[in-house]
């Protein structure tokens, strides 16, 4: 009844299987993508990208669930593409450290894997993934000029327990904080990788700071939270804000002067590399099992690049 009811879930929010409809043959391969959530707007962008690039290998059939950002629940859809004997699980970590253990038994009784957004730190788990320092570093480079001189600042961080938020922030310490003694964080608080949970913290940090210089997030859907506090409290000078993932809310954040830059991380060459080292893995292939693509950064100077990928993708009308 578990699984039946995470499969209407996945359906119900626009991920689906694919078919198979036109084709002759019945793929050969049932594959599960095990997302962390849908309502984080990179891990849905991730998600759509996984269901068009699944199209490209007709011996496959994709089916999507939504991990609803509860390690309970991504345990669960582990558990049921064990059960259900699919032949490979992508699975993107919501918290690597607690599926690890899951994974590793699964894979124990012969269950293939492939990790993405994060991989696991355990190397032996085949991974597709983006560099969290460099995502960070980018962003925390040209920082050091941007952020005026004694400033306050406010920090966001992803799930404790996240490498990419772990990795980013490493970064944003070298590369900024450690360079720029004379700025003060004021706050600093995981809002779990959630658009609404960092306007409520961004709302509380107001409050109790009428002067904020800059916003650090390690993703965009925190960042566009603090923004929509920001924006509804009237502060000025409006803030610098920082995020990273390139997804479309962001950039045209940027366009309108909301947001200062984002590192793009691309959930499409994500999907591209996951996919096809899944298919490797299906059909016995020699494979590079750990990829890792790089990062750009979109400012108000280039954004307008970060907007026509998005309008290409459907994400911006």
């Amino acid at each position: 009844m578990k699984f039946k009811k995470l499969m209407v879930c996945a359906l119900a929010l626009g991920v689906f299987a694919t078919s198979g409809a036109a084709i002759a043959q019945t793929p050969k391969y049932r594959v599960a993508y095990l997302a962390r959530a849908q309502s984080d707007s990179f891990a849905a962008w991730l998600a759509n990208s996984m269901v068009k690039e699944a199209k490209k290998y007709p011996d496959i059939a994709l089916t999507v669930f939504d991990g609803q950002s509860q390690n309970s629940v991504m345990q669960s859809n582990i558990e049921n593409a064990v059960t259900n004997k699919y032949d490979l699980v992508i699975i993107q970590p919501y918290d690597p450290a607690v599926q690890v253990g899951p994974v590793k038994n699964a894979m124990k009784n012969g269950m293939k894997f492939v990790a993405t957004n994060p991989k696991f730190e355990d190397d032996s788990i085949p991974s597709v993934d983006s560099s969290p320092y460099l995502l960070g570093q980018v962003n925390a480079k040209p920082a050091l000029t941007q952020v005026p001189k004694n400033a306050k600042v406010v920090v966001l961080l992803g799930p404790p327990g996240n490498p990419h938020s772990r990795g980013r922030r490493d970064a944003w310490q070298k590369e900024f904080f450690a360079k720029r003694p004379d700025v003060k964080i004021v706050a600093e608080q995981t809002a779990n990788w959630n658009k609404d949970e960092a306007m409520q913290l961004m709302e509380d940090w107001i409050q109790a700071n009428p002067k904020i210089d800059a916003v650090i997030s390690m993703n965009d859907n925190m960042a566009a939270g603090a923004v929509e506090a920001l924006k509804g409290s009237g502060m000025t000078p409006f803030p610098l804000v920082y995020g990273t993932d390139g997804t479309a809310e962001a950039c045209l954040l940027i366009k309108d002067g909301k947001m200062t830059s984002t590192a793009l991380q691309s959930a499409d060459e994500l999907a591209q590399k996951s996919m096809a080292m899944a298919h490797d893995i299906l059909t016995g292939k020699q494979t590079n099992l750990h990829e890792v693509e790089g990062t750009e950064l979109y400012t108000k100077q280039n954004v307008e690049s970060c907007i026509a990928l998005h309008k290409k993708l459907g994400d911006i009308k």
